[in-house]
């Protein structure tokens, strides 16, 4: 008679939640941290955002970004101006917070197709995978404003729409970027991650 052993693999280890875990509240605490400036608040999630797929890598920073969603679509009140609920997801916004998932996903593909030792030392191709992801964000989230806001107030143009929740944001999100890439490495040569 033979048996068949299988190993009890762990989705996580208990630091890899604790870390996931910590990097959710660093986006909501980064979300909180708001400046509104027209129809779509400058916050400091991008850069959370960065730093969690960058510290973590792909998957679990991926995991991060979704618990955060998740608490906020049940209500907890994570997001920009200390909101929560199905109604910021499902509002204007909701498509840029949708947006940082997909950002995720991304870079979580491109880092399970790049060769290991190639993208864990490349930090260039990590950069060029965040950046491809943040425009996906801005596609995704740029899209979702101009149905809803469609709905709600009246149909806009994709340049007005750009001009409102785009441009006012690439600066700064490519420097919170440069500064996420910095950080990053001093949390991960530091602390060991």
């Amino acid at each position: 008679m033979s048996q068949t052993v299988t190993a009890n693999r762990k989705l996580f280890t208990t630091k890899e939640l604790v870390l996931t875990a910590l990097m959710s509240v660093m986006i909501a605490v980064c979300s909180w941290i708001s400046i509104p400036i027209g129809s779509v608040p400058f916050t400091l999630q991008t850069f959370a955002m960065f730093c969690s797929l960058l510290i973590l890598g792909g998957k679990k920073g991926t995991f991060a970004i979704l618990v955060y969603i998740f608490l906020g679509m049940i209500g907890i009140p994570v997001f920009a101006g200390f909101t929560g609920g199905m109604g910021i997801i499902l509002g204007t916004t909701g498509g840029y917070i949708v947006g940082f998932l997909i950002s995720g996903l991304f870079y979580w593909l491109i880092e399970s197709v790049a060769k290991d030792d190639l993208f864990s030392k490349n930090t260039a191709i990590k950069v060029i995978a965040l950046i491809i992801g943040l425009v996906l964000c801005y596609a995704f989230g740029t899209v979702w404003f101009m149905q809803v806001y469609a709905k709600q107030a009246e149909a806009i143009t994709l340049k007005t729409a750009l001009e409102w929740c785009v441009i006012p944001f690439l600066i700064p999100d490519l420097a919170k970027l440069a500064i996420a890439v910095a950080v990053s490495h001093s949390v991960k040569k530091y602390a060991n991650i």
